[in-house]
């Protein structure tokens, strides 16, 4: 009973135990469940918060990822394009689904973020939706990145192509070829059909610059791989063109013969690729692109030919040509020392000789590459100096440079296949490096060399020179540096003293000593030691060169020669000894029987020139500017002479008479201009084309006006009467007149017969100057009756003629109106101190014929103190070409344009001169008007009124904009004398507001010396005139 008892007193604990243990372990579970789901929930809130709070952040590291992505898209792009167009290769099509979706995320991503900047802090879902959205979508892009890498390829296959990047020499210092890249390459992307042509010398970088733009289309898509290469070798033909055109895309035309039917076949292959550019390396020569069956309207096809000729270019019709240029100095010089090797360090002095070196390949590129590999890796300044010495001594250099540049410079040379261009190109290398040639300088030297043609005539053989130095350039080997000069590159010259061997050429090196007599080989031909600092030469020199023909030693300050000089000098044919001190000719002179052009100009202490009797061969000598008091003896025997020049010869005391009519075959006659001459002297010069030369009076110019028109030969001249003239004088080291002048200076008109002398003016003349002449007629044409029928004559200047009241008279007369349209040329009319001038003009009985001054481009008048009124209506009609117009100190002038006898004006009438830019009225003290209607002048652009008080009204109209006046579109200023202040304000206007329009534009200019105002202290001024020709000084009242 007990055990019973116990049993079920321990059941009972048990069970109390058990329930308590499993409340105990109920409330485990429950607060552990609880936990968990306040962890999840303040997660869950975490993340809520998150989102809503960071949905900026959020958005900023989305677009970090989509950058990312976008750059894997660009480099994949890259690579597809680099493929498709090179190689041919097409791209899968998960490739295009992936490029597909890289753009559609890109834009959700733009969207998300103008959401995100859009949504109110305060809207709870929005921000929690959004930054839902932004999370999905970063992951997504991260997929996308992830997949870029396309581990299976990019590609489905591969097409065979002939479209290869070409192998290009990278440079240093290549920023004028990134220039002439980026030129072409915008006229490339122009969708029209286009020609391109680049010219240059040998070795220039024309075919690197074409190798770069070729590799840059096959990377454009625009293109798509239609890009075509092909050397042309200089022996090419059209059959052989043929069939490299259509070896490159793939074309068979071995089957065919016929010229006509490749061309056909070739024209519909090539016609068929939209957009096609077929790049022709080193064309030599044109050739007609029909022929050889290249499209010419294939839309947006191209054609980019290289060539050493621009003439070539031209010829094959390209629109847009471009030189390759040397490379300037700094360029050049990097790119020597990347060619020495990127490891080299120089010492300085070492550095200075290196850069020698390099100045010597003068910016050609080839030259630059060459030298610098010949020099890799040399540290020595005794090896660098010997290699600039073999550079001088040799004018080329080391072999290596040899053989790279010079077969390519011969090349040029060889292939300009005229001998008379070859003959002048290796002319032009006797000048110093770098040195500017004057064209009409080389022509003449062509001339007396007798290098080119024959012609008849001196202009046409000038013609001739200025086609070859064309030519010349054209094909690179001459460079232009401006319209009268010619350069010749420094490796191009080397190469041409390679090839004249045969002649010594040491100009410009600034030599001391002449070379020594062992110098001067036997079969020596030309030598040229111009621009030095020879002085002397040695005493009893005298170098055997019986084959020599040319001897130059212009230029140099040498005193004398010894008389032996020239005794084994036989064949010599040109000797230019100008710009020398030399005061005697050797005797030995007097015996070169061949010699065929003496050039001794600008010899300004020479004062004997040996007997001429045996130089029956001279055609040209040139004695200008020296001190020669006496002629020398047997000058009269040059019956060839063709080119005479003796201008400047001050201290000449005579021509002996009747020897300048022994000269029947001159062409050119240059005569002193303090030594008049007879007209009946040149009367036999059945020949001359250039004259200069002073007559006593106008009988003497009237004959040979007359002699020379009958003969009609005479092209050019500065004929002067009356008194020498400086400013009419030829410049010494002109070789050709350009003038068509006539001056007639201090000559007195009374002395002629009954004072009724008329002067014979030629029919082309272009240029009349008179001045100080008295005893001419009230109306100057009356003296001059040609001179209103003259269609040539540009500039006429008169001054200081006290007699002459107007230059011309119109009336209706028979013989006027022959005449047709006075000064119908006449582009610029200077007329000053005239103190008797009424009018310009003289109108008797009807206004001038239309045209008359119709060309007029520039009027001065000053001091003319009794002219009243400038022009007439009748005459400002026809000033159509008017651009200048210069009033001066005219005390009486009353109007610049006033009424007449035969027009007037009304209120409607306007005043047009539409070219009119520059107006200068200055101390005109009685004009009242400028013209009394409106005047229209759109093109001003200065206006000077200076002391022109009497004027109350300015005539000018100004241009409406929107119905409101404005300033003339070109107009710059308006220059007033402080003192004109006042008067400016007080001025009258036809238009509205026009003083405060016009205002911005006016300056007020202190003049300094003028009328009213104190004259300066002359002994307190320093005047620096370095190049002062002339001093006037007028006496003012």
């Amino acid at each position: 009973m007990l055990m019973d008892a116990e049993a079920k007193e321990f059941s009972s604990v048990l069970w109390s135990k058990s329930a308590a243990i499993s409340d105990l372990l109920m409330a485990v579970i429950m607060a552990e469940m609880l936990s968990n789901m306040a962890e999840k929930f303040l997660n869950l809130a975490a993340e809520l918060l998150c989102d809503y709070t960071g949905v900026e952040e959020k958005i900023q590291n989305l677009k970090s990822e989509v950058q990312v992505l976008e750059n894997r898209a660009a480099d994949v792009v890259a690579v597809l394009e680099e493929e498709e167009v090179c190689k041919g290769k097409k791209r899968k099509r998960e490739v295009e689904d992936w490029l597909a979706n890289v753009e559609k995320k890109k834009t959700k991503c733009d969207t998300l973020d103008q959401e995100v900047k859009q949504t109110r802090f305060y809207n709870v879902y929005s921000r929690l939706y959004l930054g839902k959205l932004v999370k999905k979508t970063r992951l997504e892009v991260e997929k996308l990145v992830e997949h870029s890498k396309f581990s299976d390829g990019l590609f489905l296959e591969v097409c065979k192509t002939k479209a290869k990047r070409l192998v290009t020499t990278e440079w240093k210092g290549q920023r004028a070829l990134k220039q002439n890249l980026t030129t072409i390459w915008s006229w490339l992307m122009n969708d029209a059909d286009l020609r391109i042509g680049i010219y240059g010398m040998g070795g220039i970088g024309k075919t690197t610059l074409a190798m770069r733009i070729h590799n840059k289309l096959l990377t454009d898509p625009k293109f798509k791989g239609r890009v075509y290469w092909i050397n042309v070798s200089q022996d090419s033909n059209v059959h052989k063109l043929q069939n490299d055109i259509a070896s490159v895309i793939n074309l068979d035309l071995s089957s065919e013969d016929n010229e006509n039917q490749r061309a056909a076949e070739l024209f519909e292959a090539l016609s068929r690729r939209k957009r096609l550019v077929l790049i022709l390396d080193d064309v030599w020569n044109h050739f007609d692109i029909k022929k050889i069956g290249i499209p010419l309207g294939s839309y947006g096809s191209k054609l980019i030919i290289t060539s050493r000729s621009v003439d070539v270019c031209h010829r094959m019709g390209c629109q847009k040509n471009i030189k390759v240029e040397v490379l300037s100095e700094e360029e050049a010089w990097e790119l020597f020392l990347d060619k020495l090797g990127s490891g080299i360090k120089l010492h300085p002095d070492t550095e200075k000789v290196a850069k020698e070196v390099a100045k010597r390949c003068a910016g050609l590129p080839l030259g630059i590459i060459t030298m610098g590999g010949c020099m890799r890796g040399v540290i020595d300044i005794h090896e660098w100096r010997d290699a600039l010495e073999e550079l001088k001594e040799s004018a080329m250099g080391p072999d290596d440079m040899e053989i790279e540049v010079l077969p390519l410079l011969l090349c040029s040379f060889s292939r300009l296949r005229d001998p008379k261009l070859q003959r002048c190109f290796l002319y032009c290398s006797l000048y110093p490096k770098d040195y500017r040639i004057p064209r009409e300088e080389l022509i003449s030297k062509f001339i007396s060399e007798e290098l080119m043609d024959k012609r008849n005539s001196r202009q046409a053989c000038f013609d001739q020179g200025h086609a070859i130095l064309n030519k010349l350039e054209n094909a690179s080997l001459l460079e232009r540096a401006d319209d009268k000069y010619v350069k010749m590159h420094d490796l191009i010259r080397d190469m041409a003293l390679r090839v004249s061997r045969n002649d010594m050429v040491k100009a410009g090196l600034q030599l001391y000593a002449i070379p020594e007599e062992h110098e001067w080989k036997k079969d020596l031909s030309k030598i040229s030691l111009m621009f030095n600092k020879i002085s002397e030469i040695t005493r009893c020199m005298s170098p055997n060169c019986p084959s020599l023909s040319t001897l130059i030693l212009r230029r140099n300050p040498l005193e004398m020669i010894p008389d032996v000089f020239f005794i084994y000098m036989s064949g010599l044919r040109v000797l230019d000894l100008s710009y020398t001190w030399i005061e005697e000719l050797p005797s030995s002179i007097a015996d070169l029987e061949n010699l065929n052009a003496l050039l001794l100009t600008c010899c300004v202490e020479l004062r004997f020139v040996p007997p001429l009797t045996k130089l029956k061969a001279l055609k040209e000598l040139d004695l200008n500017k020296n001190k020669i008091k006496e002629l020398p003896s047997g000058m009269q025997n040059l019956i060839n002479l063709k080119c005479l020049n003796m201008g400047y010869m001050s201290c000449l005391e005579m021509i002996p008479s009747g020897m300048l009519s022994n000269f029947s075959h001159l062409q050119r006659l240059i005569l002193s201009d303090n030594l008049p001459v007879q007209a009946e002297e040149l009367e036999g010069l059945k020949h001359l084309e250039e004259f200069q030369g002073l007559f006593y009076d106008v009988h003497n110019l009237n004959q040979f006006i007359i002699s020379q028109q009958k003969y009609g030969k005479l092209s050019f001249y500065s004929i002067v009467v009356g008194e020498y003239d400086s400013w009419s004088r030829v410049h010494p080291d002109s070789k050709r007149l350009t003038d068509k002048l006539v001056t007639i200076k201090g000559y007195s008109f009374k002395k002629e017969i009954g004072g009724e002398g008329k002067v014979l003016l030629p029919n082309d003349i272009q240029d009349l100057k008179i001045t100080r002449c008295n005893g001419l007629n009230s109306c100057l044409s009356d003296v001059f009756p040609s001179l209103n029928s003259l269609r040539s004559l540009k500039c006429f200047k008169i001054n200081n003629c006290n007699e002459v009241e107007c230059i011309s008279t119109f009336s209706t007369s028979s013989n006027l109106m022959e005449g047709g349209e006075p000064f119908q040329s006449l582009e610029n009319l200077i007329i000053a101190w005239l103190p008797n001038l009424t009018s310009l003009i003289h109108i008797t009985a009807a206004a001038p014929p239309y045209g008359t001054f119709s060309c007029l481009k520039k009027l001065r008048i000053e001091f003319c103190n009794k002219i009243k009124k400038l022009f007439t209506p009748s005459l400002v009609q026809n000033f159509c070409s008017l651009e200048e117009v210069y009033v001066s100190e005219c005390a009486e002038m009353e109007e610049i344009i006033g009424e007449d006898d035969f027009s007037s004006y009304d209120d409607r009438t306007v005043v047009t001169l539409p070219k009119l830019r520059g107006l200068s009225l200055k101390w005109l003290p009685k004009l009242r008007s400028i013209c009394k209607v409106m005047m229209t002048c759109d093109s001003i652009e200065r206006i000077g009124l200076f002391q022109c008080h009497g004027v109350k009204m300015l005539p000018f109209f100004l241009p409406r904009l929107n119905g409101q006046p404005c300033p003339p579109g070109n107009l710059k200023e308006i220059r007033l004398g402080k003192e004109d202040k006042e008067w400016w304000e007080s001025l009258e206007w036809k238009q509205s507001n026009v003083q405060h329009i016009l205002q911005p534009f006016v300056k007020y200019l202190e003049l300094g010396f003028q009328r009213g105002l104190v004259k300066p202290d002359w002994k307190k001024m320093v005047l620096v005139c370095l190049f002062i020709r002339r001093l006037q000084v007028h006496a003012r009242s």
